[in-house]
């Protein structure tokens, strides 16, 4: 999809009163949804799209907030859609408490149909799960936090 024509789809969407606009061409499918904060989010964008699309203001997510607990900070690789399971109604891939060793899924996000697992890059123990089954992710955005 043409860089001016996702730009204009993304003003058209802050301009109006939707929250969600997607847009299927052809095998290309933009999903373009508006945050809580007012900012757009882009699901199914491929991450150089969603950042070169991002306004300066945009507030960066992978910014530790001041309640998480202290430790590693496992981040989004891409944008997509976090899955803390593989299939619908089987278990998580970890729980916080577990031990993990490098090497071992923590996730799958989902990105342009295409389940991608997402693995410890560290040995430790699981303090937090930030992000909630099913919601969309933004490069950089904080997922785990392992101590």
């Amino acid at each position: 999809m043409d860089l001016r024509k996702l730009k204009k789809l993304i003003d058209l969407v802050e301009e109006s009163s939707i929250s969600e606009l997607e847009i299927t061409e052809g095998e290309e499918k933009v999903r373009i949804s508006k945050s809580g904060v007012g900012v757009p989010a882009f699901a199914g964008a491929p991450a150089s799209v969603a950042l070169a699309a991002a306004t300066p203001e945009t507030k960066t997510l992978s910014e530790p907030a001041e309640d998480l607990p202290m430790g590693h900070i496992v981040k989004s690789p891409m944008v997509g859609t976090f899955y803390r399971t593989s299939a619908p109604g089987s278990n998580p891939f970890v729980e916080v408490g577990q031990t993990v060793k490098v090497g071992d899924t923590l996730c799958i996000i989902e990105a342009m149909k295409l389940l991608n697992e997402i693995e410890s890059d560290k040995d430790g123990t699981i303090k937090a799960i930030l992000i909630e089954n099913g919601q969309p992710v933004e490069y950089g955005e904080s997922l785990f936090v392992i101590e």
